[in-house]
């Protein structure tokens, strides 16, 4: 029942509609009316913050701020792969050679999160990382490793929660929901980034230019709080021993390495 229900209710709100709506909202000086009440009731860490909170004019520009300069220090070691975001981790484990990963105790399809065969064989029985951005995070997303991208494509429409309930009870949203794959290829070795977007919130900004990357570079932003899922190839990357589901981590901390 309590399945049923969830799903009932987010189908009355998850459309063009009520996205367009949220939307419009948060990009208007109205809204900026919140912003005080939002960064006290998700707690957000004002003093990371580029700007005076007072300077925000609208709850989009606050959920898109930047950090001040430096405040993240991105691991440079050469076979380091680090947090592309600030996030907890939700799951780390294997690709099943049945194509599939387990979160949270549901079976999510690396087939349709790819949507692409080619792709897909990469990455069977290799590491899968989930990481979840909540609305309180930082926003913008950087790149885990350096390397050169091979390709990059949109998938899905609707966009399910994608928090602790939703991937419990949601219709597969790692899977299912809007997203943007890039597939880095790093001296051989392949990592898909799979940027998922949140409810009602679509938007996935893509900032980066050029097909080379570099570590800790900023590629791109979500509107809202949302989840990066990390897809590595078999036996090219270990977990580092301290990435424990619920784990935190922030943008330049080593997830594990890669071991080509």
């Amino acid at each position: 029942m309590q399945k049923w229900l969830y799903r009932f209710l987010i189908e009355l709100t998850n459309h063009r509609l009520s996205s367009a709506i949220l939307r419009k909202f948060s990009h208007s000086r109205v809204s900026a009316i919140l912003i005080p009440s939002y960064a006290k009731i998700y707690n957000i860490d004002q003093s990371e913050m580029e700007k005076n909170i007072t300077e925000y004019k609208t709850l989009h520009e606050l959920f898109v701020r930047k950090l001040k300069k430096d405040l993240r220090v991105i691991d440079k070691h050469e076979e380091s792969v680090i947090s592309p975001v600030d996030a907890v981790v939700e799951e780390a484990g294997s690709i099943t050679p049945a194509k599939e990963i387990v979160v949270k105790g549901k079976r999510y399809s690396i087939s349709e999160m790819l949507g692409d065969e080619e792709s897909l064989q990469k990455y069977i029985e290799g590491t899968f990382l989930i990481l979840y951005l909540s609305p309180s995070h930082y926003h913008r997303i950087h790149c885990p490793i350096s390397g050169v991208i091979t390709k990059q494509w949109e998938l899905g429409t609707k966009s399910y929660p994608v928090n602790k309930l939703g991937l419990k009870y949601g219709k597969e949203p790692l899977s299912k929901n809007y997203r943007i794959i890039t597939e880095i290829n790093s001296n051989g070795t392949h990592v898909a980034m799979v940027k998922v977007g949140a409810m009602f919130v679509n938007s996935i900004e893509i900032i980066h230019e050029s097909e080379n990357v570099s570590k800790g570079e900023e590629v791109a932003y979500f509107s809202f709080g949302s989840t990066v899922v990390l897809l590595f190839e078999k036996d090219t990357f270990t977990l580092n021993s301290t990435i424990k589901s619920s784990a935190n981590v922030r943008v330049g901390e080593i997830l594990g390495y890669k071991s080509n």
